[in-house]
């Protein structure tokens, strides 16, 4: 999420945005009734699975919470629906004044649904808060390269990079490092709670909040005040309700009691509502990815565990690298609507790559069993290892319990694992996985932007989100090197190597890459036009 020129950052979006559309995507590259015209009355009503863990944007870094933030939150810069290209949002002009000075021009005259006036303060406000903070849960590692924001006058801001020439700094702004908020609300060094928040009515985004039930129930309204990219809503009012159980949420818009149902439907029943002439099934450009993160310090033979020992850690990583079966994965839980994926950065993506595929299993994709025994056998480790693997049952779709039941099978029908599988829910989870209470666990990955640095500086550098304790001096200066480098044939050969680099450390073990994916009422409007290459799920467009 995240340049030497616009010109050259607006190129390389475009390229991603070229290849993803291979992925399927159904929407128009063009704007949408969001743009024009006055709000339409009646409401919408989207379904999810998905939950929401902090609505301050210091809080989380997560899909449910984001999409919570979009809507409700000011930009710097936005994309328009059927694009990922980031333009200026609540500014009127941004751009590099030098390598390492990004200006930022806002609009004059904007204002908070409360009244108080936004301005520069917010701006710089907003990104000291980030920093400072830093929260284990919240996005400041997209930050890295952000030395300090100076706001000169009221509609002036000034960001200084560490760095110049970053390719990726107007997308940072999209991100969920980007939404600005209200500096006579929010604590500078805390991160705010949910209800504080609503009762402040700190919003300035598209809509702001009218009812508030965490993951149960959220309305939204149409904010008159707003004076973004993104125009006036296509629907004034818009419920977001919240499932436990996607199949409540399969029957729900299938039975037509709410109007689309957004993230995370089972693919058995994508397949079945594919069949239903009563709705619509979408699918949008794929950047999403499922992985197994790796702790350094407490996995088997972990630093920090009793019988540390750095070479037999990594045998185990590439033992389980050597037996998983990805294909099978894809077509026996997700019926194909998600692949396999042999790298960091996914298919579709400048500079993808598969070092994955040759470096483990059978060299062409694979399991391998000998491989592994060989890897476990070379470094002295006893067989079988006892791993305690945890997934998440809620936040990535209840299939997340069939695809670890079957990591498990594959793992142990080797006779070189034996593993623990334990399940916690998202709200707890996504606090644990960051205080080393999980050795192994799942995770998914949602991109906050259509480049591929947004899948190696987020997860590979110092400040990584994943907090596994992971560090490789040459993958860290190649990927400042890469966020950096204007030349599209050289950047691209630095991501292949950065993706070498780690598959060869073995960070994390990617398993599968999937498309968006959302169903609706045929009656329903804008689907396709929302799942686009920016991956923001945006309530403006949808109407009926």
């Amino acid at each position: 999420m995240r340049k030497t020129t616009s010109a050259v950052r607006s190129a390389l979006a475009l390229l991603g945005i070229s290849a993803l559309a291979l992925t399927g995507c159904t929407g128009p590259s063009g704007g949408s009734s969001a743009q024009s015209g006055s709000s339409g009355g009646g409401s919408i009503t989207v379904g999810t699975t998905d939950k929401v863990t902090f609505l301050d944007p210091a809080g989380s870094y997560d899909n449910g919470s984001f999409m919570v933030m979009n809507q409700i939150y000011p930009f710097i810069m936005n994309s328009k629906p059927g694009s990922a290209d980031p333009q200026p949002d609540i500014a009127t002009s941004a751009s590099f004044t030098s390598p390492t000075a990004y200006t930022v021009k806002l609009k004059s005259g904007l204002k908070w649904a409360n009244g108080d006036t936004l301005d520069s303060t917010d701006v710089k406000f907003s990104f000291d808060r980030q920093l400072k903070i830093n929260d284990p849960n919240g996005p400041a590692s997209l930050l890295g390269n952000l030395a300090s924001v100076d706001a000169p006058d009221p509609t002036t801001v000034v960001f200084h990079l560490k760095q110049g020439n970053d390719q990726t700094f107007p997308q940072v702004l999209t991100s969920p490092a980007g939404p600005i908020v209200d500096h006579k609300v929010f604590p500078a060094d805390k991160v705010m709670n949910d209800d504080d928040i609503i009762s402040k009515k700190a919003f300035a985004g598209p809509y702001t909040i009218t009812t508030y039930q965490k993951n149960q129930l959220v309305s939204f309204k149409a904010n008159p005040d707003y004076q973004g990219l993104l125009g006036k809503p296509a629907t004034d009012t818009v419920n977001l309700k919240y499932y436990a159980d996607s199949n409540n949420l399969k029957l729900d818009v299938q039975q037509g009691n709410i109007d689309v149902a957004w993230r995370s439907l089972t693919a058995t029943d994508v397949d079945s509502l594919a069949k239903d002439s009563k709705v619509k099934v979408y699918k949008g450009p794929g950047g999403e990815i499922r992985y197994i993160v790796f702790n350094f310090d407490t996995m088997p033979y972990g630093a920090k565990t009793p019988n540390a020992d750095p070479s037999k850690a990594l045998a185990v990583r590439q033992a389980m690298a050597d037996l998983v079966d990805r294909e099978a994965i894809a077509q026996q839980v997700y019926k194909g609507t998600y692949t396999p994926l042999y790298s960091y950065v996914p298919d579709g993506f400048p500079g993808a790559t598969t070092p994955l595929k040759s470096m483990y299993g059978d060299g062409n994709g694979k399991p391998s069993t000998d491989k592994a025994k060989q890897a476990l056998q070379a470094a002295g480790v006893q067989t079988p290892v006892s791993i305690n693997l945890q997934y998440n049952p809620d936040h990535y779709g209840t299939s997340s319990g069939d695809e670890y039941a079957l990591v498990k099978q594959q793992l142990e029908a080797s006779g070189l694992f034996k593993v623990n599988l334990q399940s916690t829910e998202w709200v707890t989870y996504s606090k644990d996985r960051t205080k080393d209470v999980y050795p192994m666990y799942q995770l998914g990955w949602f991109p906050d932007f259509s480049d591929p640095d947004d899948y190696l500086t987020p997860f590979f550098t110092e400040n990584s989100f994943l907090k596994n304790h992971y560090s490789n001096t040459t993958v860290q200066g190649l990927i400042s090197q890469e966020a950096t480098n204007p030349d599209k044939s050289s950047r691209e050969q630095q991501i292949g190597q950065i993706q070498d680099d780690v598959a060869k450390d073995l960070a994390t073990l990617p398993l599968l890459q999937g498309a968006q994916i959302a169903v609706a009422g045929t009656n329903v409007k804008g689907v396709d036009t929302t799942l686009d290459p920016s991956f923001k799920f945006r309530l403006g467009v949808l109407s009926k």
